[in-house]
């Protein structure tokens, strides 16, 4: 697949110039969290980053809660970064009596300011769906995700939370470069009730979803919000756990 054509309109979410507009013009909102907040996050954030003083990197943090409320419920450095100059500023300006967060103006695909493994964990909270909706989307994607791959320290994570089911990211997730073993979850959307009579065998949105052999779905997964997000739990593996994975080499079909 080349890029998320049906999840995608005519902007272009890869561009500071996009971001910096949208910000000034909604400036009077106030904040906004893309797909989930913290509160639905938070089963996943405290099993996989259970240290408070781990160091976190938000990638393309905008102007969300999540990050504050992550202080507020005891995490002591986080570091967010976003392509918009616009929304930094507006959450330094917000924050900077709050040490414990920090805000940089940054390319995810080039965060060469930070050096090898400096970070135990990165959240991605539509971060790399955005860069799918551009034309140069597999490219940037491995940009991305080599950048994320090479600032995480051996045993870290890298949380994604997205749309993109296991068809359209996980051959760009599971790269034998990337070192990586991937945990997936299926959260519904917040605010999803299920139907009365709907028969579907019930099961706890914090059990790891199974995969096929080729890192799918099985045929007869139900999903009961077609609007569900999708939680790829990444961890990093140091050389004496890498024999065992499997990958999922890209083919010409999603180049």
């Amino acid at each position: 697949m080349y890029r998320d054509v049906s999840s995608c309109n005519t902007y272009n979410y890869g561009d500071a110039t996009y971001w910096d507009a949208r910000y000034v013009q909604e400036a009077e909102m106030g904040h906004f969290d893309w797909y989930q907040r913290y509160s639905g996050l938070r089963p996943f954030i405290r099993m996989y980053i259970p240290s408070c003083s781990s160091r976190v990197l938000v990638v393309g943090c905008g102007n969300a809660l999540m990050s504050e409320d992550m202080v507020k419920d005891g995490y002591e450095d986080i570091t967010n970064i976003d392509i918009s100059s616009v929304a930094i500023e507006m959450m330094r300006r917000k924050y900077e009596s709050i040490p414990q967060l920090k805000y940089m103006q940054m390319d995810v695909r080039d965060m060469s300011f930070f050096s090898d493994e400096s970070f135990d964990c990165v959240i991605d909270k539509g971060t790399l769906d955005s860069l799918m909706c551009g034309t140069d989307a597999p490219t940037s994607a491995a940009r991305m995700l080599g950048e994320v791959s090479r600032l995480l320290k051996a045993g870290g994570i890298y949380m994604l939370i997205t749309y993109g089911d296991p068809n359209v990211r996980m051959l760009h997730l599971d790269q034998p470069v990337y070192n990586w073993r991937i945990i997936l979850y299926i959260i519904p959307r917040p605010g999803f009730q299920k139907l009365a009579n709907n028969s579907s065998t019930s099961r706890s949105y914090l059990e790891p979803v199974p995969l096929t052999e080729k890192g799918l779905l099985p045929p007869d997964f139900v999903v009961e919000d077609p609007d569900s997000h999708f939680i790829y739990v990444c961890k990093k593996m140091d050389e004496t756990e890498l024999s065992s994975i499997t990958t999922y080499p890209l083919d010409v079909d999603h180049l």
